[in-house]
This record gives structure tokens, sequence and C-alpha cells, in this order.
């Protein structure tokens, strides 16, 4: 997994492109924020943690000093019904200190 990652990483950023990355805290978002080579990792994670924390910080689960400077975002709650007139969907809930889309 990381071995595809760092390549996705190194193709974006070659085309000027910041990468960033989703995926479980306890699974590959987690494999990512703890591998010790950090050689062409994504500048950007983005965990889901469904703890209906609205948090990027409080209930960081890796090294406090990963992913700072506006890089995080957290997942902290999936299929929560939104009802909007009249119509109910299922929406999933993220808290956001970092870009979800640059662009200019």
């Amino acid at each position: 997994m990381l071995t595809y990652v760092r390549s996705f990483t190194r193709t974006l950023r070659s085309k000027t492109y910041r990468a960033g990355y989703y995926g479980f805290s306890s699974s590959s978002a987690k494999a990512v924020a703890t591998a010790t080579n950090r050689t062409d990792l994504p500048g950007n994670l983005w965990y889901a943690l469904w703890d209906r924390q609205y948090t990027t910080t409080a209930d960081w689960p890796w090294d406090p000093s990963l992913y700072t400077g506006h890089s995080r975002g957290h997942q902290y709650m999936a299929n929560s019904r939104e009802t909007r007139n009249g119509y109910t969907i299922n929406v999933d809930r993220n808290a956001w200190d970092g870009p979800v889309a640059v662009v200019g």
C-alpha cells in the first residue's frame, strides 16, 4: 500500500499538485501516519475515526508533530441523516484543517 501511495504522490508532485490521502485510522491512514520512512508520503492526511468529535487535534491518534500546518481532515461521523426541504439523505461529517482543493 505504501509503495502505491508513494508512487501516486510522486506523480502528483511532478505535475505540481499536492497529494492527500484518506483512510481509516485503524488501517491505511495509520500506515501512512506511522511509516518510519517519510519519503514521498502525501502532504495531507484525512483520517476516518468515527468518534463524533469535531476536531483534527484532540483525537489525533499519532505523533502530534505530523501533518501540522493545516494538513489534516477528520471524518468523525458516517451516515448522518440530514433533511433539507423535505428530502433526507445520509451524509458523512468531517472536520477540516487543510485544503480540499486549491485552484488558481
